[in-house]
């Protein structure tokens, strides 16, 4: 018989058509009241077969009457039987139970030892490794799975994922997930080697295009997902143009829900209230049930399988990188592989899906086109980021705002200082700390740079490497003074290991990335003195710093 196949094409051609001919005839003798001899002999006499296979074969037929129970069985010792010794069988079955199903995973050598100890002690000779295994092998999978891997594991294995998940129109449902990319990337300033970037992806359920994304060298983060949210919101025109990009990218819109699993960054309070503002509906996956994205998980699957093309990658385990030096052929900074990782993904939007048949950009261009209402735009665009930065509750002081141990002032916060009892929510981009947004009573935003203007930007990286620092050197209470003077030391110590480390090459590029600028040198150290610098006036126009967006 063949190995494959189902029950009835399992049986090669030739047993198959002996019983075939035996059909007819077998089925004659049971429809009679009464086997009689004679009709028994003129059976006997067509098969050419005995009596008593005769009766064997109507005998079989009777209980189940359809040609595949006149197939001949094969002869010897049934399957699934055993030959051991009754006393072998049971210490097999009994090691197996309380010693290979067990935490921790027992190997199989070692069960063989086991049961070897055991046999020896009985004075009963072992059985060979192969009878062992076959035994193991008759073991359910899903008890096996959880005796020796868990319970989560054997649901994650073994649980029958019924049903799917749909969208009905576009952006209705918007999936989004973090991944490391599998590949080095290199600084700008040396082009050496740095570490992987970290790429937060979201993918429209009802046509697979991507809304938006962001690219970045930090952990995923409240605001790498305020970032991708508004590069997925708003329209690309003026991203590409920057960026010198010739693309046709026209997916935009605010998405009626937003689907995550259960990361830190996800269940920030930055972005329930930023959804909750802009008709957001966050959908949560079950913990532990990766399956319930595996739209976003395919796509990931899809993109990073790109990646794997790339001088520098890391592929995806060891295996398939067998002895490809990823660091040594590494070659694109951050800014080139962002602008690779948009015109792949133009080509993932033109290629043809292999589920909806189409495009995913001709899906989403038809679903606009029957679209009943228009898509959602956000009424103020610089404000949208805003509401998913994350954000301190601070009272106005007449001091200023005191957030991170330095202090922020605007002319403005005069008065709320004076009559404001009660705190406010002070928003800021851990990308650049030279301003804050103060939500005013009134909802909207007053960006107050830092009181001292002398101040260099820096980033939340530097400020809690800084603290940290000054914490180790024994001082609890730290003040602005010396947060800055320890930054301005770490920068000074950055410049000069920048030429020896990969951790300090790769500080000064999350650095450079977050604040929009080149890498430190010794002129971006300098701090002016206090002759050299004219008094700041609370009065004069301040021009809200841009926040770098990194896609």
């Amino acid at each position: 018989m063949a190995d494959t196949g189902t029950t009835l094409t399992r049986a090669d051609t030739g047993a198959w058509r002996i019983a075939c001919d035996r059909e007819p005839v077998i089925r004659a003798l049971v429809a009679m009241p009464t086997l009689t001899r004679s009709a028994l002999l003129c059976a006997c006499a067509e098969l050419s077969l005995s009596r008593t296979r005769v009766f064997e074969l109507v005998a079989r037929y009777r209980k189940d009457p359809v040609t595949t129970s006149l197939l001949d069985q094969g002869r010897g010792f049934p399957k699934g039987g055993s030959r051991l010794d009754p006393q072998l069988d049971q210490i097999i079955d009994t090691t197996i139970e309380s010693f290979y199903l067990t935490r921790p995973k027992p190997t199989m050598a070692q069960l063989v030892r086991r049961v070897k100890e055991v046999c020896h002690e009985g004075s009963l000779k072992p059985p060979a490794r192969g009878t062992i295994a076959a035994r193991v092998a008759l073991v359910e999978q899903n008890r096996l799975v959880k005796a020796r891997d868990g319970r989560k594991a054997a649901s994650d294995r073994h649980r029958p994922v019924v049903g799917s998940y749909f969208a009905d129109h576009a952006l209705q449902v918007v999936q989004m997930d973090h991944t490391p990319a599998d590949i080095i990337i290199v600084d700008e300033h040396f082009r050496r080697p740095l570490c992987r970037p970290t790429l937060t992806l979201q993918i429209d359920l009802a046509t697979r295009v991507i809304p938006g994304f962001y690219i970045s060298l930090e952990s995923p983060s409240a605001t790498s997902v305020g970032m991708a949210i508004r590069h997925a919101v708003l329209g690309k025109t003026a991203w590409l143009e920057e960026r010198e990009i010739r693309l046709e990218y026209p997916v935009y819109g605010i998405p009626d829900a937003l689907h995550l699993d259960n990361a830190r960054e996800f269940h920030s309070h930055a972005l329930a209230r930023g959804c909750q503002q802009h008709g957001i509906e966050l959908k949560y996956r079950p913990i532990a049930t990766p399956h319930y994205g595996g739209h976003i998980e395919r796509l990931i699957g899809t993109m990073i399988g790109e990646v794997h093309l790339l001088p520098g990658t890391t592929f995806s385990n060891v295996k398939a990188k067998g002895d490809y030096d990823a660091e040594g052929q590494s070659c694109m900074t951050l800014k080139e592989f962002e602008l690779w990782f948009t015109l792949q993904v133009g080509i993932y939007h033109g290629s043809v899906h292999r589920e909806l048949g189409v495009p995913p950009l001709t899906a989403w261009n038809d679903a606009n086109t029957t679209r009943a209402v228009p898509l959602r735009l956000p009424a103020d665009a610089d404000r949208f980021l805003l509401d998913f930065l994350p954000f301190e509750m601070r009272r106005i002081r007449r001091e200023g705002v005191e957030l991170f141990h330095a202090f922020y002032w605007h002319g403005a916060l005069a008065p709320l200082a004076a009559n404001c009892d009660r705190k406010l929510p002070i928003k800021y981009s851990p990308l650049n700390l030279s301003s804050v947004y103060v939500e005013l009573p009134d909802g909207e935003h007053l960006t107050v740079p830092l009181r001292d203007r002398r101040r260099p930007p820096i980033t939340k990286f530097e400020h809690d490497l800084a603290v940290k620092a000054l914490r180790e050197r024994g001082r609890l209470a730290v003040d602005e003074n010396s947060l800055f003077e320890m930054v301005r030391e770490q920068r000074r110590i950055i410049v000069e290991a920048i030429d020896r480390t990969k951790s300090a090459r790769r500080s000064a590029q999350r650095i450079s990335y977050a604040l929009g600028q080149d890498p430190p040198d010794s002129e971006m150290l300098s701090l002016p003195t206090p002759m050299d610098a004219a008094p700041p006036c609370d009065t004069e126009p301040v021009v809200p710093f841009t926040i770098e967006e990194r896609t």
